[in-house]
């Protein structure tokens, strides 16, 4: 294949002092063997890939886009703020035009934090491209920024952040939740009423292998980021559609991770899962990196690579290529879907159950939209879970309108603390973060 060098960032956090359990999946191994195939391959000897030590994410660089409960201090170690400020690096790094992209390994992961954190789910703490997208708005300014999820797992938290934001385009490519964790990530999950279409999800039926993706790759990722056109394009790459994954059930190889991310191209990649440690993770990243930097990959394999055992079914082929021309569709017509889903009544509300299951607790929320046409609406959370802590959050949008701006401080200053253990104040616009 022709090269079309561009230079590439690396960013590497193993997370040495960091693991749910010694043996847990999502443990230090998972970046280590990748580290060692990156030197063996001799790419950090190549002029064009560089490697950045990562930053370290603060605590308002947390709170501009999460609700703590009590406190960011409470629900993070040293780990989790280097493994955000790695994905800040990397997008630093980027805006800086010192490189032409940037892909963030490292760990733990965030794909599955929400907006409102009481404590870990699905490995995650806080969310790390969250944290990193409204630090670019934060410092660089307003962004359109698309963020295509390819982790085997639905990416319940980002969708949940940028449910309400018109500015934000969050794909998700993922194996249909009705048979993995979160259980989540329909077509008719398409966003909130201000932004409506801009969260597409792409549930694919087990055993998808290369071609299935690709198709959707082609067929309707690209497309629709063709139409909204972002200023920048995250992919939250997790790594566990892989066919030799333990604990998922898709057919994809390192082949195909190169292929997508060759036609993605991507300003920046942060790692999410990927639990084949040592038969996926390295050949998997390699490729990827060589991708990024517009090198040749075609020599980029796993071992026990064999295509004629991963190759998908006629039935999963039909069934991919109707799911997409169905979402397709469904893009396509998001202006008349919104007109009759905000249709009377000036708020609009959702209940959520969120089980965190690495903490084992139960979260019941509240959440109220203000249905808006100039931004994406005031958004108010009242939470309650089940460690007794019941917390009230008001948050004004980014590019908020005076309205909305207006009725959120009357409100934060209004609400009682009587009900509440903790009553929040986030202010995206100015950078303003407030707890009584």
């Amino acid at each position: 294949m022709p090269e079309n060098k561009r230079k590439t960032g690396l960013i590497f956090f193993p997370a040495f002092d960091w693991a749910i359990s010694p043996t847990h999946p999502e443990r230090e191994e998972r970046l280590l063997y990748t580290q060692d195939q990156v030197f063996e391959e001799g790419l950090l000897d190549l002029d064009n890939i560089v490697e950045y030590k990562p930053g370290l994410a603060t605590i308002e660089d947390i709170n501009r886009i999460h609700i703590c409960v009590p406190d960011v201090e409470s629900v993070v170690t040293e780990s989790h703020l280097i493994s955000a400020g790695g994905a800040i690096t990397a997008a630093e790094r980027v805006m800086r035009k010192d490189v032409d992209n940037a892909f963030a390994l490292v760990r733990p992961p965030g794909h599955h934090a929400m907006r409102i954190v009481h404590g870990a789910r699905g490995f995650c703490n806080i969310n790390i491209e969250a944290v990193m997208v409204e630090y670019i708005r934060h410092k660089y300014g307003h962004r359109k920024i698309a963020i295509v999820d390819t982790d085997c797992h639905h990416g319940d938290g980002s969708q949940d952040i940028f449910w309400h934001d018109p500015n934000t385009l969050y794909i998700s490519i993922h194996q249909d939740g009705r048979t993995l964790y979160p259980g989540s990530g329909f077509p008719d999950e398409f966003g909130g009423p201000n932004a409506l279409g801009y969260t597409i999800n792409i549930p694919l039926p087990p055993k998808t292998s290369d071609e299935g993706f690709l198709f959707v790759l082609d067929n309707l990722i690209l497309p629709v980021l063709d139409e909204f056109k972002p200023d920048l394009i995250i992919n939250s790459a997790g790594q566990d559609n892989h066919y030799s994954d333990p604990i998922t059930n898709m057919s994809f190889s390192a082949q195909g991770y190169a292929i997508l991310n060759d036609r993605l191209s991507p300003d920046i990649a942060v790692l999410e899962g990927g639990y084949s440690i040592e038969s996926a993770l390295p050949y998997v990243n390699v490729g990827i990196i060589l991708a990024m930097a517009g090198m040749d990959y075609s020599n980029v394999t796993e071992p026990d690579y064999n295509p004629a055992a991963i190759k998908q079914t006629p039935q999963t082929s039909r069934y991919i290529e109707q799911q997409v021309s169905a979402i397709y569709n469904r893009w396509k017509n998001r202006g008349s879907q919104k007109a009759a889903e905000t249709k009377g009544g000036e708020y609009m509300r959702r209940d959520k159950n969120i089980f965190y299951d690495t903490d084992m607790i139960s979260e019941y929320q509240e959440e109220t939209v203000r249905i808006c046409d100039e931004c994406g609406g005031l958004v108010t959370i009242d939470s309650q879970a089940s460690t007794g802590n019941r917390v009230f959050a008001v948050i004004i949008p980014g590019q908020s309108c005076p309205v909305c701006r207006r009725k959120g401080e009357e409100l934060f200053e209004s609400t009682e603390g009587n009900r509440y253990d903790f009553i929040y104040f986030q202010d995206r616009d100015r950078n303003i973060f407030l707890r009584k």
